[in-house]
């Protein structure tokens, strides 16, 4: 048994692998790489779109059969049906606003600094969800789970990085390091605060509603990236890299499932 200091330096780990994305954006890369990184990124964000509202969809319809077979409430079915489509009309919906108030209506749509920053907040919704999970294992006694957990979120943040890096490579100047550092630790520092919550109380409801949200706002941007990509590379390059980018997000999950999660 590892003491709770150690579990949130472990949950620490497990955030900021996301890190390991950052010499995308700090190193000069010819045009057709930044193409294929960029369908590397849709390629991961798309399999996070399916990997969070699987899980959202599952604990907000296991609530609604339990409450139609007579074996659960019939309030908390409505209560995980509303913050569910809540979530998904926040993170959705909200970032549309986003754009429109703080980015205009331009041709070109959002700046890769902006585009950036959506990711990373997408991706945080995501991580304090998985965060929690970690939490909540080491709370209920199950040490084992807690770590293997640790391995396979650190391994699948460290390609959210790509993600959250990849509209920024090859612009010109290049990003700052300081805004760098912020969008990445936006992206990945909440699964240190899951990790520190979970470990204190989880709430079902709660974990519904942040992975709705992310998984709205991870369609929004993983969209607008398609968008651009396919008006500015060639269809086999997109492609490519969007099949990489699936696999990458499924093998690094396979980890965490051989863990029994």
């Amino acid at each position: 048994m590892f003491s709770f200091i150690e579990l949130l330096v472990l949950g620490a780990v497990a955030g900021f692998t996301i890190f390991l994305g950052l010499p995308v954006a700090v190193i000069g890369v010819s045009e057709r790489a930044k193409g294929f990184l960029n369908a590397l990124a849709v390629g991961i964000l798309l399999f996070l779109i399916v990997d969070v509202f699987g899980h959202a969809w599952e604990a907000t319809t296991q609530a609604a059969v339990l409450a139609f077979q007579g074996g659960g409430s019939v309030e908390v079915a409505v209560a995980f049906l509303v913050l569910m489509f809540g979530g998904l009309t926040i993170g959705l919906l909200g970032l549309v606003v986003y754009e429109k108030r703080f980015m205009g209506s331009s041709p070109g749509g959002a700046s890769a600094a902006k585009l950036s920053t959506m990711i990373a907040l997408g991706i945080g919704a995501h991580n304090l969800s998985e965060g929690l999970a970690i939490g909540q294992s080491y709370a209920s006694g199950a040490i084992g789970l807690a770590i293997v957990l640790v391995i396979g979120f650190g391994a699948h943040n460290s390609t959210e990085g790509f993600g959250i890096m990849a509209p920024l490579a090859g612009t010109d100047p290049k990003p700052k390091v300081s805004f760098l550092a912020k969008v990445l630790l936006v992206g990945g520092a909440p699964t240190f605060f899951g990790t520190l919550l979970g470990s204190l109380f989880y709430s079902q409801a709660a974990y519904v509603l942040f992975l709705s949200l992310a998984g709205g706002a991870l369609v929004y941007v993983t969209m607008m990236m398609f968008n651009v990509g396919r008006r500015q590379y060639s269809n086999n390059l997109m492609m490519m890299g969007v099949f990489l980018g699936l696999c990458a997000g499924f093998l690094t999950d396979l980890i965490v499932s051989l863990g029994g999660a």
